[in-house]
């Protein structure tokens, strides 16, 4: 196999998700728009919220974390592995079916421990509803998922990154046809959920089974491969579950405050647009590759790319942080406050903005720092790292919230980030120069944390300036764009005077790739 075009692949990756997360913010948008932040919305938010609990448990979590690295050493050597993802994909299968039929008895009680403080109200009977519609997702996205693991083993990324773009496609039209035909909104949007997860599992089916690999689906079977598959995706499980764990704790906070879970929903939005662009495409590009590095006994090369990973991870993500701080209130009245959503809403999301912004950083070098685990199939440090985190995530949740009311679960998610990511960090010293930044990088943190702070100061001195303009209804989409534009121009200016990121390297390493 080719190594893999590190920051071609990013680049491919980072692409279909910014484009999924913008089509996410006008999704987003509209559903506030109809729905503001009321029953019906908080319904949908716990709904949607579970199938993609256990699929990041399942799929990206667990299974995908022991099975990429196990299958891509397989691409290199004598096993065959079509074989092993066809096995792979036939337990995960039947597993799924298994739990899609228990949730859909049990809906009521998962319902229950995801969201306590609906009890009794008429968002508890709707969340129900919708959950039991919006469950069999899970079935078809962590397939999906699976299929995603063997394209981007095999240095194809481009569909499988595309795939999430189908889900946001479908939610807005099958509102926007509700709209016009005088249609019931949210279960028009409920009910696409499972339609837009049978869309990507088709989309990755095809381009895998061009790629070379048409799985087949046939009755599961035991093997020493999927017995060792399973002792290293049963850590990994564990540890999703503690992060999903987190979530539900958060979420069962929230609901115990008129419309927390809407704001904290509409606020964790936003933040995973950074996310998602840089910290998710950097682990998709990276564990693949690290895999195969530490399998050929590369470790200089496996070095090189943990550092441009982290290189361009911290690049992007810190001014990305700095704007969530110093902007939230810009950026949310203008993206979300229309219809039913109103001033009061924005502050609040706004709030919660700003307190994720500074968990950023974390959450995305956490995606830096697993791979260098997973990559060598030990689940089982993460998980233990993952526990601790959730203690201190719970804890401060719980214990924060009579005191300082629904910002608890935002500001308990950031500490805990960060608790995991110095875990990480001190686990990996273990692992030698292949864990630690180069030099090159060493140089160009504190540049960039220089041009953040530049960039941060122009937008702040820039949001007071548009103020008026943000305001308006006629002006506040093209302020907030120049208010954008104004920050990316500041920030890489100031980044390449600085020599944080010259974008002259950047072009040549795209033309040598």
């Amino acid at each position: 196999m080719k190594p893999i075009r590190f920051l071609s692949a990013f680049l491919t990756v980072g692409g279909w998700t910014l484009m999924s997360r913008v089509l996410g913010f006008v999704r987003d948008a509209m559903i506030l728009a109809f729905l503001g932040t009321g029953p019906l919305y908080q319904a949908y938010v716990v709904a949607f919220r579970l199938p993609n609990l256990f699929r990041r448990f399942f799929a990206e979590g667990a299974f995908n974390t022991a099975f990429v690295p196990m299958f891509s050493k397989r691409l290199e050597g004598a096993d065959d592995a079509k074989t092993f993802a066809e096995d792979a994909f036939a337990w995960l299968t039947s597993i799924l079916i298994l739990l899609t039929l228990v949730a859909q008895i049990f809906m009521p009680w998962l319902i229950w421990a995801t969201a306590a403080g609906f009890e009794g109200t008429e968002k508890f009977d709707l969340s129900v509803e919708f959950g039991r519609i919006a469950f069999p997702y899970i079935l078809f996205i962590s397939l999906a998922a699976l299929l995603s693991g063997v394209l981007n083993a095999t240095g194809r990324f481009a569909a499988a990154a595309a795939a999430p773009v189908l889900l946001n496609v479908l939610l807005i039209s099958g509102m926007f046809v509700a709209a016009q035909t005088g249609g019931d909104i949210a279960r028009a949007l409920v009910w696409m959920i499972p339609v837009a997860g049978v869309a990507q599992l088709v989309l990755v089916w095809v381009a895998a089974a061009r790629a070379g690999f048409a799985l087949r689906l046939r009755f599961p079977r035991p093997s020493p491969q999927m017995w060792r598959l399973v002792q290293v995706a049963v850590p990994a499980a564990l540890a999703g579950g503690v992060v999903q764990i987190n979530l539900v704790v958060g979420q069962v906070v929230a609901s115990g405050f008129d419309r927390a879970v809407g704001w904290l929903f509409a606020a964790d939005r936003l933040y995973q647009l950074p996310l998602g662009v840089v910290g998710i495409a950097v682990g998709i590009v990276l564990l693949p590759d690290l895999s195969r590095r530490l399998q050929a006994g590369d470790d200089a090369g496996a070095r090189h790319a943990f550092s441009r990973a982290g290189e361009i991870s911290l690049a992007l993500t810190i001014p990305a942080a700095v704007a969530l701080v110093v902007i939230p209130l810009s950026l949310v009245s203008v993206l979300f406050e229309r219809g039913a959503t109103t001033a009061d809403d924005s502050a609040a999301i706004a709030t919660a903005v700003s307190i994720y912004g500074l968990g950023l950083p974390a959450f995305v070098l956490q995606k830096l720092l697993q791979p260098l685990f997973f990559a060598r199939e030990d689940t089982r440090r993460p998980f233990h790292y993952a526990l601790v985190a959730m203690v201190v995530n719970a804890g401060l949740a719980i214990g924060l919230a009579p005191v300082i009311g629904w910002t608890a679960p935002a500001i308990a998610a950031s500490v805990a980030g960060w608790i995991m990511v110095a875990l990480l960090a001190i686990g990996s010293r273990s692992m030698g120069d292949v864990a630690r930044f180069d030099a090159q990088l060493r140089r160009r943190i504190w540049r960039i944390l220089v041009s953040s702070a530049i960039m941060g100061a122009v937008l702040w001195i820039g949001q007071l300036v548009l103020g008026p303009a943000l305001g308006s209804a006629g002006w506040r989409y093209l302020a907030l764009a120049a208010l954008v534009l104004l920050g990316i121009v500041v920030y890489f200016s100031a980044a390449h005077v600085t020599g944080a990121l010259r974008l002259g390297e950047v072009r040549a390493t795209l033309r040598r790739e």
